[in-house]
């Protein structure tokens, strides 16, 4: 099994990012194009994701007030969830799909940043890829991507709740007996939405510079790539009206 994630997952991630350091002789910028390229290989999957999630958060309002209707008989909650989800033609599961099948891009380009540069990984480099025999961490003339660097952390945990709120959904308030469990659900939520840009910076400064700017820079991306879906979105209900 390692053998095979090396072949089709590790080994073209490092061969890729060394090309491009190759090609721009500063590993900064060979993370951001790497980073571009893996969005965009990966934007499909994405764009999927990203509109089941903004699917399910458009509909959380009724799923919460079928919650409520239901809430003594659960057999009726989920044929009733189902069926709002069938009108409104979304799965409740296809948002995650995606983010599994990109987790082993995700930790190859972990273990890429961990361990990738020693000498004995840059022999996995194909035969057309230059070894550069040492990778110079410093970028832009003072960063050095192989320490900790706590900007990089805190400007990934922004980057993370700037994605995380435009997900968000203020939702309405529902005045019935079950609304106190409801609304300490949502405030839940809204603490979760705090809480991850925070669990972000501490992972993050536990992190070499490089793969904190990784994180904040697939963070970036997929705000733009958030927009891009949601204006999409929006243009197609505009054209429909």
């Amino acid at each position: 099994m390692n053998t095979l994630f090396q072949t089709i997952f590790y080994q073209p991630i490092l061969n890729l990012l060394v090309f491009l350091y190759n090609t721009f002789g500063d590993l900064g910028l060979a993370i951001i194009f790497l980073t571009l390229i893996v969005k965009i290989i990966l934007f499909p999957l994405s764009k999927k994701s990203i509109k089941s999630q903004k699917s399910l958060q458009d509909l959380q309002p009724k799923i919460d007030e079928l919650k409520i209707k239901h809430k003594d008989d659960k057999q009726a909650q989920s044929v009733a969830l189902m069926a709002l989800y069938k009108e409104n033609k979304v799965n409740p599961f296809s948002s995650c799909l995606p983010l599994i099948i990109q987790l082993p891009f995700f930790f190859a380009i972990f273990r890429v940043f961990k361990d990738g540069f020693a000498q004995n990984h840059l022999e996995l480099l194909y035969p057309f890829v230059n070894n550069p025999e040492i990778i110079n961490t410093i970028t832009f003339g003072f960063l050095d991507l192989s320490e900790k660097n706590v900007i990089l952390a805190v400007l990934a945990g922004l980057a993370q709740f700037w994605q995380g709120k435009m997900m968000h959904v203020k939702k309405p308030e529902i005045k019935t007996d079950g609304s106190k469990d409801e609304n300490m659900l949502s405030v839940m939520n809204k603490q979760m939405l705090y809480v991850m840009p925070v669990v972000t910076i501490f992972i993050g400064l536990s992190f070499p510079a490089g793969l904190t700017l990784y994180w904040f820079l697939t963070t970036l991306f997929t705000v733009g790539q958030q927009k891009l879906v949601f204006s999409k979105n929006k243009s197609s209900i505009k054209i429909l009206k």
